[in-house]
């Protein structure tokens, strides 16, 4: 079971990409995010996890929040990754920690079906869009090219399938009229940095 914010602090361990520390430590990126905003994600982990990392990308405990670090390394990327045996490898190491729930932040790495069925509906993830529309990594992009005037941020139950399962929140966030990709996705990671860490709250929450 997972323990409440008022006890120890879950098991929780967040999934991150292998990005530069200067330019990613929070969901979507956030080089200059204010110190209030990450200690609201990362006060509720234990540890935290870089998957998909390559040499160099070691974490360390300013990249992970300052709670306790961990790196997974990919020996490859793209087609040439055997994602079977990486994601063995990952759950290996959450097992080994005996994580309780997986937060991914903007992990953009699909793992293959063990790590959903060491997992089920323990792996949690974020999408800039209000899913089921606009799956995969360019959601805004394609979402204001379609003239959608509410997009917004979705967090959701992971599955094997991309930005797939179960919506656990969603909040809109309306496109303004002189909105480009980059500012619209700015105010949905806004949304995202609030709205993430209250879900995996009140997540915990009910395990107590």
């Amino acid at each position: 079971m997972l323990a409440g914010p008022a006890g120890i602090r879950p098991a929780l361990t967040i999934l991150r990409p292998c990005w530069s520390q200067s330019s990613y430590v929070f969901p979507g990126g956030a080089a200059g995010m204010s110190a209030v905003r990450m200690t609201a994600f990362f006060s509720l982990a234990e540890r935290t996890l870089v998957a998909g990392a390559s040499p160099g990308r070691e974490a360390d405990g300013a990249y992970a929040g300052g709670v306790a670090a961990g790196t997974v390394l990919r020996s490859s990327d793209g087609a040439s990754c055997d994602r079977v045996a990486y994601t063995a490898e990952v759950v290996g190491v959450l097992a080994r920690d005996e994580v309780d729930l997986v937060a991914m932040t903007g992990f953009g790495t699909i793992m293959k079906t063990q790590i959903h069925d060491a997992y089920p509906d323990r792996i949690v993830n974020t999408q800039p869009a209000l899913l089921p529309a606009f799956k995969g990594w360019h959601a805004v992009g394609e979402a204001l090219a379609a003239g959608v005037k509410v997009p917004g941020c979705t967090v959701h139950y992971a599955r094997l399938d991309v930005d797939d399962g179960p919506i656990l929140a969603q909040e809109a966030v309306p496109v303004l009229v002189d909105d480009t990709v980059a500012s619209l996705h700015e105010r949905i990671k806004d949304v995202e940095r609030r709205l993430y860490p209250s879900v995996l709250r009140q997540l915990i929450e009910e395990e107590r």
